[in-house]
């Protein structure tokens, strides 16, 4: 009896090998975040590292990506992410929704929810653990552009509006 589980497992395990979920590598920018806001080299450095494998159009995949069923967890943890904030297309959405991206980059910096602690179990994709400096290069980036748009649009056109 435990022979034919095992065979079983083995057979699935083998067959959803051939099923698997599209590649995020398209690296369209036309409407990309550097576009549009000015970036230092150590911004673009640490969202580069750090941030684009699961906030942008362009994923630098590990090897064990291609295997099932831990690909379609990443894909699903890309999709969740370019969901939240896609760099890649982040001048595609109005200008109040662009400076509200900014105020949640630095939220989610200074409460420490980036990057998730799933993206670095084991020690994978120790880049993404940011230094306290990095934190620091990004959410000055962040409140810069946010100075940047209130300087050059009127306050009530910043402002989400409610649904």
């Amino acid at each position: 009896m435990k022979r034919k589980i095992l065979i079983a497992v083995v057979a699935i395990l083998v067959i959803i090998q051939l099923f698997r979920p599209g590649k995020n590598v398209s690296g369209e920018n036309q409407h990309d975040v550097a576009t549009r806001y000015a970036m230092s080299d150590s911004v673009k450095t640490v969202l580069a590292f750090a941030c684009n494998d699961c906030h942008s159009n362009r994923t630098e995949y590990p090897w064990y990506s291609n295997v099932q069923p831990v690909a379609w967890w990443l894909n699903h943890h890309i999709e969740d992410g370019k969901r939240h904030l896609n760099f890649s297309d982040f001048t595609t959405s109005p200008i109040a929704r662009q400076n509200h991206k900014f105020e949640e980059v630095i939220e989610v910096l200074e409460e420490g929810e980036m990057p998730l602690a799933s993206y670095t179990w084991f020690g994978l994709h120790s880049q993404a653990n940011l230094t306290n400096e990095q934190k620091s290069t990004l959410i000055h980036w962040a409140r810069t552009q946010m100075d940047t748009l209130k300087s050059q649009y009127p306050p009530d056109s910043l402002v989400m509006k409610r649904r």
